[in-house]
């Protein structure tokens, strides 16, 4: 699979986004950028405006303030559009069609030339493994392998762009390693992927960068690395005497958690100047440890702060 080349850096561009339901408001001055070849995250709880986002994005719905730009185009741009997949999260097909049928009337529905139905839909059905079951009905398709048939309605036509809205929802074990095969494989060809999903673990596997947003405002948005600096450095020592402790003290906050001792802030190119300080206090150090706070901690650190 691949996507045509374009000159534009950022796929998409948000600059003081808001959208208000009556009194709701449920994007509030959000600036964001994805950028081409990466796959991004948009994280956040329940309500925190993630879908309202994307519907904008889309051109499902039209913002109240501010202004976005998809692939270099206004917003709700049909040639936009074009380049755009799609999988939201709520979706259904009909039962009576066959796996292939539903990926022709999609291919039909988004103006591909009809010569070219054959090998796009060939080349969806193999990224998302479904080769084997394409012509069945959809009525007897598990969960798993309806979720594999919306993502490859949204791979059709080799898209620059896909959007996937909590995909990995109904996929076993197994489908969500598969799922993130396939969004890895998707940026090696050059497609951007914006992901929205509450699945942690599988975001800290696949993105590039994340943004995460709570009641509609931008909390914080990076690479991994970036947002989840090193929480500290774990030691398990004996013979340490209060000299010792007293000088691991300028590395960071010490906390004891049984039998290791934890500096809180300490990086880790401090870990051989730490190390060489115990032993020249006379203990014998047994182990060392940096310590990586998870997304999940980052992402409930954030919230209790906003």
């Amino acid at each position: 699979m691949s996507v045509s080349s374009s000159p534009v850096a950022s796929v998409v561009e948000a600059h003081g986004l808001t959208k208000r339901y009556g009194r709701t408001m449920a994007l509030d001055g959000l600036d964001l950028e994805v950028r081409r070849g990466e796959v991004f995250a948009l994280l956040g709880a329940n309500g925190a405006g993630k879908t309202t986002a994307v519907k904008i994005f889309l051109g499902l719905t039209s913002p109240t303030g501010g202004e976005a730009r998809v692939l270099g185009l206004p917003l709700g741009d049909p040639l936009a559009r074009r380049r755009v997949g799609y999988l939201p999260e709520l979706f259904r097909y009909q039962g009576w069609l066959s796996g292939r049928e539903v990926l022709r009337l999609h291919a039909e529905l988004a103006g591909l030339p009809r010569e070219r139905w054959s090998r796009e839909i060939d080349a969806a059905l193999a990224l998302t493994d479904l080769r084997e079951r394409a012509d069945g009905r959809v009525s007897t398709f598990s969960k798993g392998m309806q979720q594999r048939l919306g993502l490859a309605v949204a791979l059709l036509g080799r898209p620059e762009l896909v959007i996937l809205d909590e995909p990995s929802t109904a996929l076993d074990p197994l489908g969500r390693h598969e799922l993130r095969g396939t969004i890895r494989g998707l940026r090696d060809d050059g497609a951007t992927v914006l992901l929205n999903s509450h699945q942690l673990s599988e975001v800290e596997q696949v993105c590039d960068r994340v943004a995460i947003i709570h009641r509609g405002r931008l909390l914080a948005v990076g690479a991994l690395a970036e947002l989840l600096s090193p929480g500290g450095v774990r030691l398990r020592a004996t013979g340490m005497g209060d000299q010792a402790t007293d000088g691991l003290s300028r590395f960071g906050e010490l906390e004891q958690d049984g039998a290791w001792l934890v500096i809180r802030g300490a990086r880790e190119e401090q870990i051989p100047a730490i190390v060489e300080l115990v032993m020249h206090g006379g203990a014998r150090v047994y182990g060392v440890e940096l310590l990586h706070p998870s997304l999940e901690d980052r992402f409930r650190q954030l919230l209790e702060d906003a």
